[in-house]
C-alpha cells in the first residue's frame, strides 16, 4: 500500500494558503498595516501559485517597513497608504500634491473613520452631498483662525464648486479602484454614484482680428517668438518654457515636442517628460515662427555676450536675460501684462492654445490633424473639447446643403449642383 503523499511544507513566513469552495485560492498571513500595527490581511488568486504571489508581495513590502492596507483598515489608514506607497510612484509630483491636499481637506475629515470594507454608495452619496452645501470656512476650521464667517455669526456660505466636487470623487474612485485590484474589496462603491457633470467654461476664442492684433503687439516684445509659437502651433506653456534648441530644426522647419517645464514642490523648476505619451510629437513650423525663432536665437546670443560669465547656459530656446528658465508663473504675469498693452481682452495663456484649435476647425482643417499638433492622447478629447465649433461648422453644412437645393433661376428642375463639404 503506498504511503499518502505528505503535503509540501510552507516555508517560513508564507502564510496559509487554501483552496476556498468557490474554486478560488485564499491566502493569509500578518503585515504591518496603516495604522503600525501587525494585522492579518487575505489575498485571493485564481491558482495556488497567484494567490502565494500577491501573499509574498504584501509580506515583502511589510519586511520593507511599508504600511500595507488591510480590510478592516479606516478610509483615512487606506487612503493614507495609497497615497504614500502607491500613487506616489504613478503620479507626476503636482498632481500627488493636488491629491494630497483632497485626501487631507475633504475625504479624511468626510469619510475617514469608516471602515473600507463596510463603505457604501449611500456613504459616497451622503458625503458628497454634504460636501456641496456645507460653507468650507466653518468646516475647515477659517471662520474661528480669521474671526470671520460662523464665528461672528455671518456665515459666508463659502461652498466649492462642481467640479471640485467631481475631482474629490475621482480621487476616491481611484483610490478604491486600487483597493479593488489588491482583492481588499469585491467592488468599488464609488463608481456606482453619479454626480453632476459641469458644463464646461466656453471660452470665447480670439477672432481673426485679435489674432492680428495680438501678433502685431508681439513683435515688439522680448518673447514675440514664444508668443507666436504658441498662437500659431498650439502648445502647452510648459512645452514651450521646456523647448531646447537641439528640438528645434530651422532648416526642415519642425520642432520635436519631448519635456515640459513645471515647477514642483521639492524640486523647483524641473524638467519633466510631456503631458502623455501622445503629447511627445514632432511638429511642423509655420514659416512666421522660423523666422521669427531664427531672430529670437539672434537676441539670445546677443544677451549672452552682455550676461558674460554671468549667462547660465542651459539650452533653453526661452529664457531670462541672463539665460535662466522662465518660470511658469513668470510668465503668466508677463502674459497679462502684454495684454493689457496690446488693448486685447484679458484671457489665460492656456487659452491661446484653444484659440489655435478653433481658427483651424474653422478653416475646415480635420480634427486628426489638430488632434496630432495638440498632443491629444484621443480624438475624443479634441472632439468634445471643441463640440461648439462642430456644431457651427454643422450649421454652415447644412446651410451650403440647403442652398445646393433650393431653386434656382436658370433651370428649375436641373439636379442641384455638387457640393464638396471639409
Amino acid at each position: 500500500m503506498t504511503a499518502p503523499q505528505r503535503r509540501k511544507a510552507r516555508a517560513n513566513g508564507e502564510g496559509t494558503i487554501y483552496q476556498r469552495k468557490d474554486g478560488r485560492w485564499e491566502a493569509t498571513g500578518y503585515v504591518l498595516a496603516a495604522n503600525g500595527t501587525r494585522k492579518r490581511v487575505r489575498v485571493y488568486g485564481t491558482t495556488r501559485k497567484n494567490a502565494a504571489d500577491k501573499l509574498a508581495e504584501k509580506i515583502a513590502d511589510s519586511n520593507r517597513g511599508l504600511p500595507v492596507a488591510t480590510a478592516d483598515s479606516t478610509v483615512g489608514d487606506y487612503l493614507t497608504y495609497w497615497l504614500g506607497s502607491v500613487a506616489i510612484h504613478r503620479l507626476r509630483e503636482n498632481t500627488h500634491t493636488r491629491y494630497a491636499t483632497c485626501v487631507r481637506l475633504h475625504l479624511i475629515p468626510g469619510l475617514g473613520t469608516k471602515k473600507i470594507a463596510r463603505l457604501t454608495a449611500k456613504d459616497v452619496r451622503t458625503f458628497l452631498d454634504r460636501l456641496r452645501t456645507t460653507c468650507q470656512c466653518c468646516t475647515q476650521g477659517l471662520d474661528t483662525e480669521r474671526k470671520k464667517c460662523c464665528a461672528i455669526g455671518e456665515c459666508c456660505q463659502k461652498r466649492l464648486s462642481a467640479l471640485t466636487v467631481t475631482y474629490v470623487h475621482s480621487v476616491l474612485k481611484s483610490a478604491l479602484e486600487h483597493a479593488v485590484r489588491e482583492d481588499e474589496l469585491p467592488r468599488n462603491v464609488a463608481r456606482n454614484v453619479k454626480t453632476t457633470t459641469q458644463r464646461p467654461r466656453r471660452f470665447p476664442p480670439l477672432t481673426a482680428s485679435e489674432v492680428r492684433q495680438f501678433l502685431d503687439a508681439a513683435r515688439a516684445d522680448r518673447l514675440d517668438a514664444l508668443y507666436e509659437l504658441a498662437l500659431r502651433t498650439g502648445l502647452r506653456k510648459g512645452e514651450l518654457l521646456g523647448l531646447h534648441w537641439e528640438d528645434l530644426d530651422l532648416t526642415t522647419g519642425t520642432a520635436n515636442i519631448r519635456r515640459s517645464l513645471q515647477r514642483t514642490r521639492t524640486a523647483g523648476l524641473t524638467q519633466l517628460p510631456t503631458k502623455t505619451r501622445a503629447s511627445e510629437r514632432r511638429i511642423a513650423l509655420p514659416t512666421e515662427c522660423i523666422d521669427s525663432l531664427q531672430e529670437h536665437k539672434e537676441r539670445q546670443d546677443t544677451e549672452r555676450e552682455n550676461a558674460g560669465p554671468d549667462w547660465r547656459d542651459n539650452g533653453l530656446v526661452f529664457t531670462t536675460p541672463i539665460g535662466r528658465p522662465l518660470d511658469p508663473a513668470n510668465l503668466t504675469r508677463r502674459f497679462r501684462s502684454f495684454l493689457g498693452r496690446a488693448g486685447l481682452r484679458r484671457i489665460r495663456f492656456h487659452d491661446l492654445r484653444h484659440s489655435t484649435a478653433t481658427l483651424l476647425l474653422e478653416q475646415g482643417v480635420d480634427l486628426v490633424v489638430i488632434k496630432e499638433l495638440l498632443g491629444h492622447a484621443h480624438i475624443g478629447v479634441t472632439a468634445g473639447v471643441y463640440t461648439h465649433v462642430r456644431l457651427r461648422l454643422q450649421r454652415q453644412a447644412i446651410d451650403t446643403l440647403g442652398n445646393a437645393l433650393g431653386p434656382t433661376d436658370d433651370d428649375p428642375d436641373a439636379p442641384p449642383a455638387a457640393t464638396v463639404i471639409r
